[in-house]
């Protein structure tokens, strides 16, 4: 009964909606809400380590063990 009486969808005039702290509040909300989907996709994938990409001068080329065939 009580649902004939409200408007469907308006929680808010309009000229709120239209105001500059909103748009600030939006602009927090939205830069917030990339951040955290960034920092669980992040989570998500795989770790990466440059580091290992790149031999070093104390690295050497090939393996000296007595099994060469050897994983390292």
């Amino acid at each position: 009964m009580t649902a004939t009486l409200l408007p469907a969808g308006l929680l808010f005039p309009e000229s709120l909606l239209h105001s500059q702290w909103f748009a600030i509040l939006a602009t927090f909300v939205a830069i917030n809400t990339v951040m955290y989907a960034a920092l669980a996709l992040a989570k998500i994938l795989p770790k990466l380590h440059p580091t290992e990409w790149i031999r070093t001068r104390n690295e050497r080329s090939e393996t000296r063990s007595i099994h060469p065939d050897a994983a390292d």
